[in-house]
């Protein structure tokens, strides 16, 4: 499917809002041990999606294999987890996981330079294998020329085999135009990944204007130390602001530092309701909008 029109860039030049506050990475960073405890039957997660997990086979250490992700969300009644290599792709060890464990796992690919950047061949090869996801650029995103053509067939892809677009670690700028290029392509699957996090760097008055054609993915992990040490409280404030209607949470887990995917979730959901979030809002951005998203 070809673009039908140019794309007009949406990106707000003349917001003078900073993008996140300093303040708002507080030296207080979340630990693996902080409230775990009392997170360990409640809340319950049944029908949860959890859009962003880390797995091993990696070259970082990682907590848990891409089956016993699987076994781990199961057990706690979730509806589904994506599995995510800044590497290789999913899509098929995704496969094997969900029949080895009768739970549903989703995969896909992520296009940094180990499968060649930008490159439309890999993402058609995700696609036959059943990948649900495209990351654009992650850790490759310094070095990766946004090639307009290139990006232009590989968004035309996405479209045809309704996939999920994915903005990877791209920033402000980038997001936009990718944003207008996938809305001129018919393109309806968009997700801005972590768009708080100092690598995206996304204003709030930025994340309203990107939440009418995306979802935006807010990850537990930012609020981690050994991370963004990200005040939970940022999160839960852009929540309000822009409405959990158009957002995600999930969590980013699997570094071995840190706890099991499931707990962390459960610990995610336990803040956010502190920080005056309601169950309702938990439930739109944890089972609706991630089911309305890859479904």
């Amino acid at each position: 499917m070809k673009s039908k029109k140019k794309p007009e860039l949406t990106s707000s030049m003349d917001i003078d809002e900073p993008c996140i506050l300093e303040s708002h990475f507080s030296g207080n960073c979340l630990t693996g041990a902080a409230g775990s405890e009392d997170v360990l039957v409640e809340p319950d997660l049944r029908g949860f999606i959890d859009t962003h997990i880390h797995t091993a086979p990696d070259v970082k250490p990682r907590l848990l294999n891409d089956l016993e992700a699987a076994e781990d969300a199961k057990l706690n009644g979730m509806g589904a987890i994506v599995l995510k290599s800044h590497l290789e792709p999913t899509a098929g060890r995704a496969r094997i996981a969900e029949t080895a464990t009768g739970f549903r796992v989703l995969g896909g690919i992520c296009l940094n330079r180990s499968v060649g950047g930008l490159n439309i061949d890999a993402v058609k090869t995700s696609a036959s294998m059943g990948g649900r996801m495209v990351w654009l650029p992650t850790t490759s995103y310094p070095e990766t020329s946004m090639d307009e053509e290139k990006l232009e067939a590989i968004i035309n892809l996405i479209c045809e085999e309704d996939m999920v677009l994915a903005t990877g670690h791209l920033q402000v700028p980038d997001i936009f135009r990718v944003i207008d290029m996938a809305r001129s392509a018919g393109t309806k699957r968009i997700l801005v990944n972590h768009p708080l996090t100092r690598v995206v760097c996304a204003s709030v008055q930025e994340q309203k204007e990107m939440s009418r054609h995306a979802y935006l993915e807010h990850c537990f992990v930012a609020c981690m130390e050994g991370h963004d040490c990200l005040d939970p409280g940022v999160i839960a404030s852009a929540v309000k602001t822009v409405g959990s209607s158009r957002c995600i949470m999930a969590t980013d887990f699997g570094q071995a530092h840190n706890p099991l995917p499931s707990q962390g979730l459960k610990l995610f959901v336990k803040i956010m309701i502190e920080q005056g979030l309601s169950m309702e809002d938990v439930h739109t951005m944890c089972i609706e909008n991630p089911s309305k998203l890859l479904f």
